[in-house]
């Protein structure tokens, strides 16, 4: 007997008290406002989930396509029936990479949430957690909270590994690596640029709930809200100083590789210079022509090579008084 799959990834009713009990699909059905606040969980690959999303939600037809969209920027929407909330959060799916950040589309009326992503995201699976140990949100705008500042645990967490990595590169530096370190700036300068466009957007519209003076929200929520704003704006700077410490480390990179390119032209150079006369003379000795001096004296080669030497002792001198070498 096969059982019938239920639509909802996560249904729970919170009590009020910081606690919330998991709910069967038949009490879903039969919830109501007076039964305390509802969260709906919709994940995109249950094609019932999002049925259900589109025609038994009961969201106008706008809201209902906000949640159900494709990928998009963070931001925020007031209505009469609430706030429609788009957020961005860390993808620490495996084998995927922190830039990749997932959309979470969040629904907030007076007493139900329903939330909608296309791939995992554990900050809504700590949500949960939370809320099963009786130390998660007690409201709706409390809700909001919650889940925003799971999200910027993991931003800060990934911010604070992109700052550690750049200071890593920079202290490998000295180990003439060059190559790998060129990659390793490449990729993670992305990652802090990837990052930051979702971040800003995401500010602005944590800005524009805490203002919106929607009645879901209690001056308590508002202040909190505002402090999460802050905090993203402390990790957009965060980020921005890191890059700006990357583009400081790839430019000290392509210096030393500059340095050290002429370095290497500079003695071949010397190298060359010392060699040229020498070149010359054994050259001009060893043209196969009549009236070359020395070539029936027994000693011409000894001569020709205390000539060398000279000259080559001589250069020598000429490059260490010019600082040359």
């Amino acid at each position: 007997m096969t059982h019938k799959k239920s639509p909802f990834n996560i249904a729970m009713l919170l009590d009020g008290k910081g606690g919330a009990r998991d709910l069967s699909d038949e009490e879903v059905a039969a919830w109501s406002a007076s039964d305390g606040i509802l969260w709906i969980d919709i994940d995109f690959e249950n094609k019932q989930g999002t049925r259900w999303l589109s025609k038994g939600s009961n969201l106008d037809k706008n809201s209902a396509s906000i949640l159900l969209a494709g990928e998009t920027r963070p931001r925020s929407l007031s209505g009469t029936d609430g706030l429609l909330v788009i957020l961005r959060g860390i993808n620490m799916n495996p084998g995927a990479v922190p830039d990749d950040m997932i959309a979470v589309r969040v629904s907030l009326q007076s007493s139900r949430v329903i939330t909608s992503r296309r791939r995992k995201i554990l900050s809504i699976n700590d949500l949960r957690e939370a809320l099963l140990a009786g130390n998660g949100p007690k409201s709706v705008g409390g809700f909001l909270i919650s889940l925003n500042g799971f999200l910027s645990e993991r931003i800060e967490a990934a911010v604070e590994n992109i700052e550690q990595v750049i200071s890593d590169l920079d202290d490998r530096m000295t180990g003439g690596d060059i190559e790998s370190i060129r990659g390793a700036l490449g990729v993670v300068r992305r990652q802090a640029a990837a990052i930051r466009r979702h971040l800003a957007p995401q500010r602005d519209a944590i800005d524009q709930i805490a203002r919106s003076g929607a009645e879901i929200l209690s001056e308590k929520d508002i202040f909190r809200l505002r402090e999460e704003g802050d905090q993203l704006t402390r990790h957009i700077e965060d980020l921005d100083l890191a890059r700006e410490n990357a583009l400081v480390t790839q430019e000290e990179l392509m210096n030393r590789v500059a340095l050290e390119q002429n370095s290497r032209m500079y003695l071949l150079s010397i190298v060359a210079a010392i060699f040229l006369p020498l070149t010359f003379v054994t050259g001009l000795l060893g043209m196969n022509v009549a009236g070359l001096p020395g070539t029936e004296n027994p000693k011409g080669f000894v001569y020709s090579a205390v000539i060398m030497v000279i000259c080559l002792i001589a250069l020598i001198a000429y490059f260490r008084h010019r600082k040359w070498i």
